[in-house]
């Protein structure tokens, strides 16, 4: 919550301003505002952070699939205890057939969705979609709560551990922070240069990061009060969603039919975080080759398959093959979420704050938004310190610390 207070919400204002005053994709923007070709080499860092997050998040995304899949046929909502469910998932994730045909099947959707246009599909369906995936969670949180043991995962959830605070903790809280917004990836950047003047972009910030939090909240209260009452262990990682709710759905009435809700929603849900980390370079391939839409959303695709590809079977038969000390897919994992994210960002605030100086980039800020700096102007004191001196320094600190510098 810290994190997303004073570091990733004056980020998300930075990227988004970046982007909206040059009108173009990071590398672009960044050269344009910041008048540099080391600029524009900081905005390209962003293209490929994103590319490489889109690289191992389709293997998750593409468990979502086919998860789905197999809902259908109900094969994964007849367990009768925990270690079913969790030996499934552990034969579904190494299995090479299907990893890889639900890595081609989600990137099949996603570069369907970027070649026909995101606006009228994706955009259009998420109205519906998204409200009922959230109805769908807040039945999860409630009936986890209700089930033996759920005020242990609630406490686990919520009752402070300060032991836990760490620098390795902190660094983490700050990727976290950064991934559930999409920022230092080129995301927002790229957005931004779709945005007209007269969009309000603090208006706009505020509800994406306030939903995004009570969204992680809900997702936490459903999942680790399930964790808590199946009796797994709560460090299970990103296979832990797979291991757990197929446990509800096999034992609750018309389970079949909301497990196949849950996850065609969260298929729809993974799929608008996928083309957005796709996006920046696409947009990069438009702008600076001047490719034409379909021949960039292939070339990223492809591009794409071929990174996810030893991701996916770091999970089944490359498990045993490390790089310090880690499999591809969580080396991936590693550099995306601790290193090049957090640098990325930390060139957004330092470019607005710094280089272009935040008395310039105010005005921009301000405009659509002249209501609510009249009304609240506490707020132009908020981001000025923010972007020039809270977030870089706590984002210079924390990494540093975490590399063992102090």
């Amino acid at each position: 919550m810290i994190c997303l207070l004073l570091v990733g919400f004056p980020v998300l204002i930075s990227e988004i301003l970046i982007g909206r005053k040059a009108q173009l994709n990071p590398s672009g923007s960044f050269k344009e505002i910041g008048r540099h070709k080391g600029w524009q080499g900081a905005g390209k860092m962003t293209i490929l952070t994103g590319f490489l997050v889109s690289s191992f998040y389709a293997v998750i995304a593409g468990w979502t699939l086919g998860y789905f899949m197999q809902a259908i046929f109900g094969e994964i909502t007849h367990f009768d205890s925990t270690k079913e469910a969790v030996s499934h998932f552990k034969a579904f994730s190494a299995s090479p057939l299907w990893g890889i045909g639900s890595l081609v099947g989600f990137l099949f959707l996603s570069l369907f969705v970027l070649y026909t246009g995101v606006q009228k599909g994706i955009e259009a369906g998420n109205k519906i979609m998204m409200p009922l995936l959230l109805f769908v969670l807040l039945f999860l949180a409630i009936k986890g709560l209700m089930m033996p043991g759920g005020e242990e995962g609630l406490a686990f959830v919520f009752k402070p551990d300060w032991s836990e605070i760490t620098p390795t903790a902190i660094l983490l809280a700050l990727g976290q922070a950064f991934f559930s917004l999409s920022l230092g990836q080129g995301t927002m950047v790229t957005y931004g240069s779709y945005l007209g003047k007269k969009e309000n972009v603090p208006g706009t910030c505020v509800p994406i990061t306030l939903f995004g939090i009570c969204v992680s909240l809900l997702a936490g209260i459903a999942i680790f009060t399930i964790v808590f009452s199946a009796g797994l262990p709560p460090s299970s990682g990103e296979s832990l969603m797979f291991q757990t709710l197929p446990i509800v759905f096999s034992q609750i009435p018309g389970g079949y039919f909301i497990c196949l809700l849950f996850f065609l929603l969260l298929v729809l849900a993974a799929l608008t975080s996928q083309i957005s980390a796709m996006e920046p370079l696409i947009a990069y391939f438009i702008d600076a080759w001047k490719w034409k839409r379909h021949q960039a959303v292939l070339t990223t695709g492809i591009a794409v398959f071929i990174v996810a590809l030893p991701c996916v079977l770091s999970f089944g038969p490359w498990r045993d093959f490390t790089l310090f000390g880690k499999n591809f897919f969580n080396l991936l994992l590693f550099l995306c979420l601790n290193i090049l994210i957090p640098l990325g960002g930390l060139a957004a605030v330092i470019l607005v704050g710094w280089r272009w100086t935040f008395k310039k980039a105010f005005p921009h800020l301000r405009e659509g938004a002249e209501g609510l700096f009249k009304t609240y102007p506490f707020l132009k004191w908020y981001f000025e310190i923010s972007v020039k001196y809270l977030a870089p320094l706590i984002i210079v600190i924390v990494m540093l610390d975490a590399l063992g510098v102090f």
